[in-house]
């Protein structure tokens, strides 16, 4: 390649993604995925459009993966551990066993119906069923939805990629038919377990050293966690245990730690996330062939789409929720919004670099079933939260940005009050924050201020609090806790003034 190839490159590449990231205002708009946009992008592009050759599977292969490690790093980065927690047992067994009921389930319909053989069948029961959490919160990224929601579909759309990965390789290289059902369960509870572990060994790792090394700018402290939770990645393949398990599970435990600039991380590691999903959905259009589609492919594509949306999925929601007391309406909408987006399309080209026998033909219908089933689901997304009555009216949660003092042990905390916020019309002594944090200064229409005891806070408003390092915890949960509940938020119980 010499430099007028690099130019070309470089000139579409940006086309491209100007053209991906104005789609996203569409795709909101509209209420549809944006990898639906970005898969188009790539098929206008492609052999069947503008032209341009892309049939490299390992290379898709590769490039895929490395999109999902930045997709995930991403997920466990932005997911609020207070989520999670109360919704781990729910979604982990969504992430294990029901992904192997589904895959069960799945597999049968394709023998069944499709004539595959079982080898095949369950090849593409397994790539099919990961759901994806960039195509799920593309519809709801403006839904407030109730936290036992959101933090089950986060937890299982981070989890269910690591077995369903290990599954889908073992079958590719063989090793299944070679080594038998037992050696595949060993190695997947090996490489789940050592990855999670890896994962957070080396997200504690990353939390400590960072809350005690101050770095010279602050931009770097985005770049360092990303690259902490790249390397859990790293670190679990290179002692082939599942990376997709460490590299979520450090991911999550750095975007929860006690860390400087968490705001200006979170939005740095957003803004990476979804230049990973247009480059790779973009690379997926170019490697799907629409003129190789026969009508059989989109037939098989539909059939196997509905053996998953209406009977595996529900039967995989049920026989998980059951232990857990969730309601019918809320099982409802959990298994209407497993969306699959990225993952099967990516999942697909593994055995097409191992050169499996079919895989051609499974790439394209794992292809149309994720194209014609997000758009089936996608689109009553919203309503159906409505309708299932899992949105919840709770005001907007303040963000806090934190920057360390270097010369003494405080931090600068940075708070946007949000439209909803209930700190709004608060007086500053009501915040009754603890001894030790006191608001500075108050940013209110590109005018700054010193506040008075009796100065109100509003919409809008950006406040400076210097606290102590041994009262910041304390002084974020209260602001948290105004900004839920009013003034009268804690009243009764012990608290400094």
């Amino acid at each position: 390649m010499d430099v007028h190839d690099l130019d070309r490159y470089l000139l579409v590449g940006a086309g491209v993604l100007i053209l991906a990231v104005l789609a996203v205002r569409l795709s909101v708009t509209i209420g549809l995925p944006s990898l639906l946009v970005y898969l188009g992008l790539g098929l206008l592009l492609g052999s069947s459009g503008l032209g341009i050759e892309f049939a490299d599977a390992e290379l898709a292969h590769a490039l895929g993966f490395g999109g999902l490690v930045l997709i995930l790093a991403e997920g466990g980065l932005t997911t609020k551990w207070a989520h999670v927690r109360p919704n781990l047992g729910y979604g982990l067994l969504l992430a294990t066993l029901g992904s192997a009921i589904s895959v069960l389930v799945v597999a049968t319909g394709a023998h069944l119906f499709l004539h595959l053989d079982w080898e095949l069948a369950v090849l593409l029961a397994a790539v099919l069923t990961p759901t994806d959490a960039a195509a799920v919160f593309s519809v709801l990224r403006t839904v407030p939805l109730k936290s036992s929601v959101t933090g089950t579909l986060e937890a299982e759309s981070g989890l269910n990629d690591a077995p369903i990965v290990v599954l889908v390789v073992a079958i590719s290289a063989g090793e299944v038919a070679d080594k038998g059902v037992g050696y595949l369960i060993g190695l997947i509870v090996f490489e789940l377990v050592v990855g999670a572990i890896l994962g957070i060994a080396i997200g504690w790792l990353g939390g400590f050293l960072l809350r005690r090394v101050a770095l010279p700018a602050s931009g770097l402290y985005p770049l360092v966690v990303f690259a902490f939770a790249v390397l859990a990645y790293g670190s679990a393949a290179a002692i082939h245990a599942s990376g997709f398990a460490a590299v979520y599970v450090a991911a999550l435990m750095l975007g929860n730690a006690d860390l400087p600039h968490r705001t200006a991380t979170r939005s740095f590691v957003e803004g990476i996330g979804w230049l990973a999903q247009i480059g790779l959905f973009v690379m997926l259009g170019l490697l799907a062939t629409p003129d190789e589609l026969e009508w059989w492919h989109i037939g098989h594509g539909i059939l196997i789409g509905a053996i998953l949306t209406f009977v595996a999925r529900p039967l995989t929601v049920m026989a998980c929720a059951v232990w857990f007391g969730r309601s019918p309406r809320e099982q409802l909408f959990v298994g209407w919004a497993g969306l699959r987006g990225a993952v099967p399309i990516v999942l697909a080209t593994i055995p097409l670099s191992a050169d499996v026998p079919g895989s051609r033909d499974l790439f394209n219908t794992v292809f149309v079933a994720v194209v014609i089933y997000t758009l089936v689901q996608a689109a009553p997304l919203a309503q159906l939260a409505a309708a299932c009555g899992v949105l919840t009216d709770a005001a907007r949660d303040v963000e806090v940005e934190a920057a360390p003092l270097e010369r003494v042990s405080a931090d600068l905390l940075q708070i946007r009050v949000p439209k909803g916020s209930k700190l709004a019309g608060v007086e500053m002594g009501e915040l009754r924050l603890p001894i030790g944090a006191s608001v500075s200064l108050i940013v209110r229409d590109d005018r700054t201020f010193v506040p008075h005891r009796t100065d109100r806070i509003a919409i809008h408003d950006d406040l400076l609090i210097v606290a102590e390092r041994s009262v910041r915890e304390e002084t974020e949960d209260r602001l948290h806790a105004v900004g839920r509940h009013g003034r009268l938020a804690g009243w009764g119980q012990d608290s400094t003034t």
